[in-house]
């Protein structure tokens, strides 16, 4: 039979429990056995002589890694006199015996073992390994303390479903972007060309990570074509957020303008059309006419492409220019009106400068007539100030007799006043 003393206490151990991390744990199974028979005996001895440890906790801090990464599990105590520390998952399975590895996880590893601290590493960390851990501090009675592991669950890479290329103009599209595996839910925005817009989100739990899923719903037009729709999914365990890009291909009907190089197109003069077309598919061919009928002189009307040339412009080319463009979803016209100007018959300086001409002189008239009222408005205002100042005055034989008189004819100025029409 096997003995061990601790703290002035002997015990009997089984001969299984001969050294090592089985005597330890026998100990305290043996321990507590004493404890309802002589509960004088269990405080004095584990206390023993000159020990601190009666009233302190270990002292633990909780965590939050990512799934996938490393968890260090830390307990410590200011002063220990050996006792042991030991740790224990959420499943109440012993890790750690001091330096003694219990549970046969490779995953689990060692950091530091001392008689003031136990640190433990988790490696690969998964959603499962989230939970309430026990460090505790083996003195009488026992001392635990809880740390919580908390592992954020990384979101998987968005995709973009929902959408079949070409769309075509007036359909009813709806692009649905999803994200599995997060821990929170993840967040989701919309961006259309890094403008946001707003979805509809629903989350989904999936054991212990969530599904989330945004959907967008609308009409397409041709404006929508070659626009970029862009899924952003956001999270803690992200540093940046995923993207994922769906560029919308809009099918629709070509729209036609035609483009001339003369604002007045006179004879002898050269003027080029050209019919610029948009559309999906691009038309790739581009029919003229004039006036219903085919072109009437093609040796001076001249086509390339999307472009007519019409070489020394003359009268007879007066008349309704259409060009003529369609794809798969249908076809389009557009009209240009050619009238061409005798040269001799807009004159030397054209009717532009005419009119401008024309512009300037009424300008000048208006002018010239507000002066001449404002002259004369003027003028008579100055008389009427002079005719009272010098009543009285003009007829007078001397100085002091025109003094007098002005006097005079200001006591009765209410009753004369002289008017001017």
């Amino acid at each position: 039979m096997g003995g061990s003393r601790r703290l002035g206490l002997c015990v009997s151990l089984p001969p299984s429990c001969s050294s090592g991390l089985t005597a330890r744990l026998c100990l305290i199974r043996s321990w507590y056995q004493l404890g309802p028979r002589n509960d004088s005996v269990r405080e004095g001895s584990w206390q023993g002589k000159g020990c601190n440890c009666q009233g302190q906790f270990p002292i633990t801090q909780n965590v939050t890694v990512v799934e996938g990464t490393s968890a260090n599990m830390t307990c410590r105590v200011d002063y220990n006199d050996n006792t042991s520390l030991q740790w224990s998952n959420p499943a109440q399975q012993t890790l750690f015996f001091g330096d003694k590895k219990a549970l046969r996880d490779h995953r689990i590893e060692l950091v530091r073992a001392s008689s003031q601290e136990l640190t433990i590493r988790i490696n690969d960390i998964s959603l499962s390994d989230e939970g309430q851990y026990t460090c505790s501090l083996f003195t009488m009675p026992v001392k635990t303390t809880k740390a919580f592991l908390t592992v954020l669950g990384v979101p998987g890479r968005p995709e973009i479903t929902g959408f079949t290329k070409p769309a075509m103009e007036g359909d009813i599209i709806t692009l649905t972007c999803t994200t599995t595996g997060s821990k929170p839910a993840a967040r989701i925005q919309w961006l259309r060309n890094d403008k946001e817009v707003q979805g509809t989100t629903h989350v989904n739990a999936t054991g212990k990570s969530f599904t989330v899923r945004s959907t967008l719903q609308f009409e397409v037009d041709r404006w929508d074509d070659g626009v970029a729709y862009t899924c952003s999914v956001e999270h803690e365990s992200l540093p940046n957020p995923y993207m994922t890009t769906e560029v919308l291909e809009v099918h629709y009907v070509p729209h036609l303008e035609i483009k001339h190089s003369l604002i007045i197109p006179q004879e002898g003069q050269y003027l080029k059309l050209e019919c610029v077309s948009t559309g999906n598919p691009i038309p790739d061919l581009v029919l003229w006419s004039k006036d219903g009928g085919e072109l009437p002189d093609i040796e001076r009307m001249i086509v390339e492409g999307k472009e007519l040339t019409i070489t020394t412009l003359n009268k007879t080319d007066n008349g309704t220019y259409r060009c003529e463009a369609s794809n798969h979803l249908g076809t389009s016209t557009a009209e240009y009106i050619l009238f061409v100007y005798d040269p001799n018959a807009l004159g030397q300086h054209g009717p532009d400068h005419a009119l401008i001409g024309g512009v300037v002189a009424v300008v000048v008239f208006i002018t010239l007539c507000l002066i001449i009222v404002l002259g004369r408005y003027l003028a008579r205002h100055k008389g009427t100030y002079l005719t009272h100042e010098a009543k009285g005055a003009e007829d007078a034989p001397d100085a002091d007799t025109a003094i007098i008189n002005a006097e005079g004819n200001h006591m009765h100025a209410e009753e004369k006043k002289e008017y001017f029409i």
